[in-house]
């Protein structure tokens, strides 16, 4: 009975070697010439340039996005305390500015002078002829000389009394210093300045898709706190995904930049393509995560390919490369 079982384990383990024998004899290239690898991705990283609590997120993981595309924001209340304060510094500047550029009396204030200067002159007039008159009658003996002098004296004072006026309203009408209205500028122009920079600080807390792309990852998620540049989510555009996979050295001479390759996996559509955009200088160590068909070299380089088309396939995904010829 044992032996019959142990012929029955050889004649089956025979078998065994036999077809594996034969499916490699039928499938040489099959073996050779096929690279297993991976799909990889280039994220993303969407991430705060100033630290502080999550607000407003909008996506999740798996969400899609387009470019420019409102994400989150962090919590700014400060920054927007700062924005209110600048701005009205610059409106008291610009308040200063513009009461240095009008007139130092107001327009009622200059009417008011303007009526007094009217009446200066109707007084000048009538005080001069008044001595005009006064003069001519002490020249023929008529009047006395003090009656003469207390004509000349009230004419002398009406004069000085509309030259008064006159000189306030030309005071009224001049602005102020140049000096003083440029300091003024100055001051606004800095009251700006401080203003923009609080615009774009409290403008820094929101965080917009940089391209159209997934969410692959989210890493904080509302009313947590993030560090400034800390990623708060990963983000994968359609064309960051790469196809990875290691060739052995004897190999290396056989591929090239630029060359189109096949890419196989299970239960993926047939006639796949990817081209080479990035071979490794340097030779490295087989991958834990490569499982080789068979064991032909303990060196390895690394190899990219860009998926040529509009398949998507995910990162991670197991795939096995060859050469496009041989891809049927």
């Amino acid at each position: 009975m044992m032996r019959r079982r142990v012929r029955n384990i050889v004649l089956i383990t025979l078998l065994l070697l036999t077809g594996a024998g034969v499916w490699f004899y039928l499938n040489p290239r099959e073996n050779a010439d096929r690279f297993q690898g991976y799909v990889e991705g280039y994220f993303v990283y969407a991430a705060p340039e100033t630290g502080g609590r999550i607000q407003n997120l909008t996506v999740d993981s798996g969400s899609q996005v387009k470019a420019g595309q409102f994400l989150f924001q962090i919590e700014g209340s400060m920054e927007l305390a700062q924005r209110d304060q600048a701005a009205a510094q610059l409106q008291q500047a610009q308040s200063q500015l513009a009461n240095l550029r009008a007139f130092l009396q107001r327009p009622e204030e200059i009417a008011v002078l303007q009526a007094q200067e009217r009446q200066a002159e109707a007084q000048l007039t009538l005080s001069t002829a008044e001595l005009a008159r006064q003069q001519n009658l002490f020249e023929k003996g008529i009047s006395a000389k003090a009656q003469y002098d207390q004509a000349k004296a009230t004419n002398d004072r009406d004069k000085a009394a509309l030259e008064a006026v006159q000189r306030q309203i030309q005071a009224g009408r001049i602005p102020a210093r140049i000096g003083e209205i440029d300091a003024s500028e100055a001051a606004v122009k800095a009251a700006q300045a401080n203003l923009d920079q609080a615009e774009t600080r409290l403008a820094k807390l929101k965080v917009y898709a940089p391209a159209d792309a997934q969410v692959q990852d989210v890493f904080f998620r509302t009313g947590e706190v993030a560090n400034a540049g800390q990623p708060v989510l990963s983000l994968l555009p359609p064309g960051n995904r790469r196809i990875r996979f290691y060739l052995p050295e004897p190999k290396l001479s056989t591929i090239a930049l630029g060359d189109v390759v096949g890419v196989t996996c299970d239960n993926c559509p047939k006639g796949l393509n990817a081209r080479i955009t990035f071979i490794s200088r340097d030779a490295e160590f087989t991958p834990p995560v490569i499982f080789s068909l068979e064991e032909r070299a303990k060196l390895v380089f690394r190899i990219e390919a860009t998926p040529i088309g509009d398949y998507v396939l995910p990162v991670g995904q197991p795939v096995s490369v060859v050469p496009s010829e041989r891809s049927s």
